[in-house]
């Protein structure tokens, strides 16, 4: 058993003590507290609260937004006014609760016999923010988040700026990781670099029961699963990435000091990362700050799940394939392609008519192009009059880039031809060695916090050498869409369900923001959908 739910069977146990005495100062019978459903009634009955309140209690997550408004009015009946009062049975009922109750110098008062308090405009407004923010806080935390889509990743089937809602409940809220935030920011203050959070008190993953699991197809969000450590001055990249560029870049300026590594190697890959690292870290000024990130304030990111726990993934030449079988594509789904033509380039309008919104020039003659399609539009591509070939663009596995997972030379895959590999499942022993511990390094070392050494060829877990290795987690792979210009899991992996944030549900507004004015800038059409 987790401490964080001994820790929430103790505090339930204290609160429910505190409510017994307080309940037994009301007038009514301890006991009563203990019974499921009627100890809500005779609760609301002692606060002199409507019974259409009862319904509120029904909603999961908002009863938790009840129950904290009956623990106030409750408080009143103690002469408790203070808003330091009222947080304190709020923030802390296992401790104030149990005072109330039992502390003799505190009684109880009926509700008809309190004194009026009358409050000022100033502690009206303060009760109305207050009430309003702990009562957003409790939805977005618990039930569904408003979200912004900021790159093409999974256009069309998403575009930037469809504002989307995401349900938490659908795989199950998780417990914040670091509770202790500023109210509707994630992990910055806006337009600066400061945290909008502090790590005083850091929770341990708990997930509540959801309505659903994650499933194949599924457009999921979630925590950047390699954003725990973030250059700020290049958000976009990984970590990892940074410094394997900076430290080829520096290894070829200096091929004195590495004459004896050969690049393309494993070893000279290891001697990149270290000596990039070097640079990075040895010259602020220049790159700028280095965070680290807890797992709750690393950036959302929004794909489609294409592999679950337990699955083996394979892709060759961009068609994949789950556990030996082909996969359908997303109905929207885009790849890039060749366009080769007569030498007249394809019209604006017929760009703009199949909405083709990423596209370049591969020479001067106006004969290639590269575009990037749907299936569908590809189509109707081929079939203009000044149109004579298209191809798919398919990266070929001699076309490795080590940004590609897991990033070493046993494995030379790419975002057209990958694979094949396991999906963890929790549970699941496998067999590790040398070879293969790049598939699972950071499962081990990173997500699943192990003491991860390799020496002499052997592998330590915890200080233990090791040949098996147990999973503590679900893992997932996710995908974007638009398949050539998604960084998703093949760059850097597996996702954790410690990572997974909920579903992408619904798109309520979506603006271009390439056009002028408010109203142009609104996609009508594109409103009011359901994500699919």
């Amino acid at each position: 058993m987790s401490i964080y739910i001994i820790l929430t069977i103790i505090f339930f146990i204290a609160s429910v003590a505190g409510l017994w005495g307080m309940f037994e100062k009301a007038g009514e019978p301890g006991w009563k507290v203990l019974i499921p459903f009627y100890n809500f009634y005779v609760w609301l009955k002692i606060i002199h609260k409507p019974l259409w309140w009862y319904i509120f209690l029904l909603i999961p997550f908002i009863n938790v937004f009840t129950i904290m408004l009956m623990v106030v009015e409750f408080l009143k009946n103690f002469k408790k006014f203070s808003l330091g009062q009222q947080a304190l049975s709020v923030i802390f009922p296992y401790i104030y609760l149990p005072y109330l109750g039992f502390s003799k110098k505190e009684t109880y008062t009926p509700t008809p016999d309190l004194p009026k308090i009358e409050k000022t405009w100033a502690r009206e407004w303060i009760d109305a923010i207050i009430f309003a923010v702990i009562a957003a806080t409790i939805i977005r935390t618990f039930l569904i988040e408003a979200y912004t889509i900021p790159t093409s990743s999974m256009e069309k089937s998403m575009l930037i700026g469809d504002f989307l809602f995401v349900s938490k409940v659908a795989y199950g809220p998780k417990v914040p990781n670091t509770p202790l935030s500023i109210p509707f920011m994630h992990h910055s203050l806006p337009g600066s670099n400061i945290k909008s959070y502090v790590e005083w008190v850091k929770l341990p993953y708990y997930r509540f029961p959801g309505l659903d699991e994650v499933d194949h197809k599924d457009v999921v969000v979630f925590n950047f699963p390699a954003g725990d450590t973030v250059v700020l001055q290049y958000p976009a990249q990984t970590y990892n990435s940074i410094i394997r560029q900076l430290g080829e870049r520096y290894m070829m300026q200096n091929p004195q000091q590495f004459h004896n590594i050969k690049p393309g190697t494993q070893k000279f890959l290891n001697k990149a990362k270290k000596v990039g690292r070097n640079v990075l870290w040895n010259n602020p000024q220049q790159f700028g700050k280095i965070v680290y990130r807890p797992v709750d304030k690393r950036e959302n990111y929004v794909k489609r799940c294409i592999g679950l726990p337990g699955d083996s993934l394979k892709i060759v030449d961009q068609q994949v394939y789950i556990n030996g079988k082909k996969q359908k594509l997303p109905e929207n789904a885009q790849f890039q392609y060749k366009v080769t033509t007569n030498g007249t380039p394809i019209h604006p309008s017929i760009i703009e008519k199949y909405d083709i919104t990423e596209g370049d020039t591969l020479d001067r003659t106006f004969k290639h192009f590269h575009y990037v399609m749907t299936d569908d539009v590809k189509s109707k591509i081929s079939k203009l009059s000044n149109v004579k070939k298209v191809e798919p663009v398919i990266q070929k596995a001699s076309e490795w880039n080590p940004d590609i997972f897991p990033h070493h030379v046993n494995y030379k895959w790419t975002i057209d031809n990958f694979g094949p590999i396991y999906i963890p499942e929790k549970g699941k022993t496998i067999n590790i060695n040398t070879e293969n511990i790049a598939l699972y390094k950071r499962i081990i070392d990173v997500y699943e916090k192990n003491d991860l050494e390799i020496k002499d060829d052997k592998i330590f877990i915890n200080g233990k050498e090791s040949s098996t290795y147990t999973f503590q987690m679900n893992y997932f792979w996710m995908m974007g869409d638009n398949r050539h210009n998604s960084l998703d899991s093949r760059y850097w992996g597996y996702v954790p369900m410690d990572h997974v944030v909920g579903r992408a549900s619904f798109v309520w507004l979506s603006l271009d923001y390439n056009k002028k004015g408010l109203f142009r800038k609104i996609r009508f059409n594109k409103m009011f959908r359901v994500v699919k």
